[in-house]
């Protein structure tokens, strides 16, 4: 089925003039186009717009209008789409070494975050790993701030509080976190979330405080707590046939323009930051800030989770080597 897919769209870009084929950057968004919001869509429009203002033709595709993770990972490998905004699972399949992105209280923020990439020199590393897939991974877009527990009949103010909870999960990993804390989960797709919440079956999910708002989850939920876990993030993922075979000077304007977009990316969250609360508050949703011992008590109880994903011990160890060189 998956195959057929494919071909369909790849049916669908043969019928496009070859000028268009030969020179349009196609930008495959993961979240609704909303700048106050939606932290992916800042990077995707800024990059889009600064493609343009130099010189290239770009066109952002909306979400979902090219298939799911799976469908965009398999034309960006076979260079019928440019440019995606991606789950960090879609690069974690091919190298799980990034998956250290997503090791829970790792980072103490995107800052923290983007200095331990760059002393690592981390991208080189993974994009080194993914090229035989046909993929090139250009940067990380923060969807808003980090990730926090969004649940629906309690509050959570400590572990203990989980222990009647079943969340969703994306992944076998997040189950082990929610285990870890006491509570459980099971692995629901992102599109039936809310009426998973609505029916029961799970009382909630963890993620930016920004995605409920987004999506327009408020009346379903009714509690936030600022837990920090991790940062809420997409892979910025493109074409390696396609980002090779520019010239020289297209593929300087494609690296700037990550630039600018990174740049945009980072001023909206640091604005962003202090007000998504708030908004929260507004939209009848009870926020709770940890008090430090919590705090403290889910970071530990979240150690050992280092241990249940696919990252080798050694990896563990460069993962949290590069975050405490760069705290």
């Amino acid at each position: 089925m998956k195959l057929l897919k494919i071909l369909a769209m790849a049916s669908a870009l043969i019928a496009f003039p070859m000028s268009v084929l030969g020179s349009e950057i196609k930008v495959a968004l993961d979240s609704p186009t909303d700048l106050e919001r939606s932290g992916s869509y800042v990077w995707a429009h800024n990059f889009t717009e600064a493609l343009k203002e130099r010189g290239l033709n770009a066109r952002e595709i909306p979400r979902d209008a090219m298939g799911g993770e799976a469908e965009k990972l398999d034309q960006l490998s076979m260079g019928l789409l440019e440019v995606s905004l991606s789950d960090v699972n879609s690069v974690a399949r091919i190298d799980p070494f990034i998956f250290g992105v997503r090791l829970p209280y790792l980072f103490d923020g995107v800052s923290h975050m983007d200095r331990a990439l760059t002393e690592g020199d981390v991208l080189s590393r993974i994009n080194e790993n993914i090229k035989h897939a046909g993929v090139r991974l250009l940067t990380l877009a923060p969807l808003g701030p980090p990730s926090g527990i969004i649940t629906t009949r309690k509050a959570v103010t400590q572990p203990e509080d989980m222990a009647d909870l079943r969340m969703r999960a994306i992944d076998d990993v997040q189950n082990a976190l929610y285990r870890a804390w006491g509570g459980s989960g099971t692995i629901v797709a992102w599109g039936e979330v809310a009426a998973a919440m609505q029916t029961g079956i799970v009382d909630g999910y963890i993620n930016t405080s920004l995605v409920p708002i987004m999506f327009g989850q408020t009346d379903i939920i009714s509690y936030y707590t600022d837990t920090n876990v991790m940062n809420a993030l997409r892979a910025v993922l493109v074409s390696d046939d396609w980002y090779q075979g520019l010239s020289e000077q297209e593929r300087s304007i494609v690296d700037e323009s990550v630039g600018i977009a990174n740049q945009a990316n980072r001023a909206w969250l640091q604005d962003i930051t202090p007000k998504v609360l708030n908004e929260l508050r507004e939209n009848g949703v009870e926020v709770t800030t940890l008090s430090a011992e919590s705090r403290d008590r889910f970071r530990e109880l979240s150690r050992s989770v280092y241990d249940q994903t696919e990252l080798t011990p050694a990896q563990v160890e460069t993962w949290t080597d590069l975050a405490e060189k760069t705290r």
